[in-house]
């Protein structure tokens, strides 16, 4: 692997070290929300002072989502740079704009194909 890959790898494993962080924590928020839930008698389908509980729950079990199919992004991302395929769009097999790379570095797709997809 060259110098170039190496801090491609680098970066994407800070991102991914980033992500995994951000994950525990939104599963940790997620399991607090779930205990606390538990141990209340509140009535939080009929309070007229804003959201419920059911929507808390659902709102960061959304997040958490996100945050899990972007960790496997950025798996894929450094299996990529291992294979020396990043940077390659996976459908027409042209170069993936650094400016895309930049701004979605799990990118495997150039934004012509992505655009079709």
């Amino acid at each position: 692997m060259d110098r170039d890959n190496s801090s491609i790898r680098a970066a994407l494993l800070r991102l991914r070290d980033d992500t995994e962080t951000q994950a525990t924590a939104l599963d940790g928020d997620l399991r607090s929300l779930f205990e606390a839930s538990r141990s209340s008698n509140a009535d939080d389908e009929h309070d007229p002072e804003g959201s419920t509980i059911a929507f808390e729950r659902a709102q960061l079990s959304a997040v958490l989502d996100a945050t899990r199919r972007r960790l496997a992004e950025l798996d894929v991302a450094v299996q990529r740079v291992d294979a020396g395929t990043y940077g390659v769009c996976e459908r027409c097999a042209r170069p993936i704009p650094v400016e895309r790379l930049v701004a979605r570095p799990s990118a495997g797709t150039c934004v012509a194909c992505a655009s079709r997809h």
